[in-house]
């Protein structure tokens, strides 16, 4: 009894394994799916980013300088939050804007318009790019638990399933011989007794 119940685990266990596989895998695709799409579009962000600056540039000359004094701190940050796939815990990373656009008329005069537009765009394309940190992290974390769950699934499917059925197997067929030898001692035990009866008439 303790083997059969051995052996049903094993198979539950393979059944949630392989669910959760499947459901990883799942996600697995979906994502490999993102990343692709969001790198194509990331490619034309940065484009548009890069003549976006050289159009600031020439309107406006160089404005490092300027943008180094003015700027205190960031106005566009990173939030993390967790997000559960069959039980794999996924980081999921956010950008969001800080307050408000303290900057948002400034150089209105000289070239605003283009800053504006270059702002714009460079936000768009950090949005991007955390988007994509996020899926291809994701993605990383993914891999591995796949791989490390489909180790699992194969060895209780070509190791524990198989060893567990070989002693049941085992176990099975020594009880088959001990109930034989048993039927054959009382079958003997049964002929000396008619055989004694047989004598004492």
């Amino acid at each position: 009894m303790l083997m059969k119940s051995r052996l049903q685990g094993a198979q539950k266990g393979h059944g949630l394994l392989k669910k959760k596989a499947d459901a990883l895998q799942m996600r697995f695709r979906m994502i490999l799916g993102k990343i692709i799409e969001t790198k194509t579009l990331m490619g034309e962000v940065m484009k548009e980013a890069a003549f976006s600056l050289a159009e600031a540039k020439f309107a406006t000359g160089d404005f490092n300088q300027v943008v180094l004094q003015n700027v205190t701190k960031a106005q566009i940050k990173i939030r993390s939050k967790k997000d559960n796939v069959a039980g794999v815990n996924l980081p999921i990373f956010e950008s969001y804007q800080d307050g408000t656009d303290t900057y948002e008329l400034a150089g209105l005069a000289r070239g605003g318009q283009q800053l504006a537009k270059l702002k714009k765009n460079y936000q768009r394309a950090v949005k991007l790019l955390v988007e994509l940190a996020s899926l291809q992290t994701s993605f990383v974390t993914l891999d591995e638990v796949i791989k490390i769950t489909n180790r699992r699934v194969n060895a209780i499917e070509h190791v524990i399933i198989p060893r567990i059925e070989r002693t049941l197997a085992y176990i099975i067929s020594e009880l088959d011989e001990l109930e034989r030898e048993e039927f054959y001692r009382l079958k003997k035990i049964q002929d000396k007794k008619k055989i004694a009866k047989a004598r004492v008439r």
